[in-house]
């Protein structure tokens, strides 16, 4: 049977950089970060959430390579959500993030996309208020 916990990868130039992106900029915190031989198993998530965690996996090759920052093509590889689009966007604006335009109002909630420190795409949303009195 199927768990809850899911564990995304992520291929990144370097572990530290990386790190400091999705954690000083985006929020997200530290799920695990230890050695492991050679390598280092680092896992990120939302604070408050360790359901659904995001591996950063240093790329080891030029194959590997290649692909940071082009692991979904034009489409987000992730989505965040948040309580409040309009000052998460206003935050991470302010530390450097680079935006896609800003939050606009569609059906499903209030958001915009954003490019993490290679260039993947990740959308950040905030439910309608509707959806979130339903939830």
């Amino acid at each position: 049977m199927l768990k809850k916990n899911i564990i995304a990868g992520l291929l990144v130039k370097n572990f530290d950089e990386a790190f400091d992106f999705y954690t000083k900029k985006l929020g997200f915190v530290v799920a695990e970060d230890f050695p492991m031989g050679s390598d280092r198993w680092l896992t990120i998530t939302a604070p408050g959430n360790q359901d659904c965690v995001l591996a950063l996996h240093e790329a080891r090759n030029d194959a590997e390579l290649a692909l940071v920052g082009k692991q979904m093509g034009s489409y987000p590889f992730l989505g965040i959500g948040t309580d409040d689009c309009l000052a998460d966007y206003q935050r991470m604006k302010g530390l450097g993030v680079k935006f896609d335009g800003e939050p606009t109002v569609r059906p499903y909630g209030t958001g915009v996309m954003l490019e993490d420190l290679y260039g993947n795409k990740i959308f950040l949303n905030q439910e309608p208020a509707e959806a979130a009195v339903s939830a």
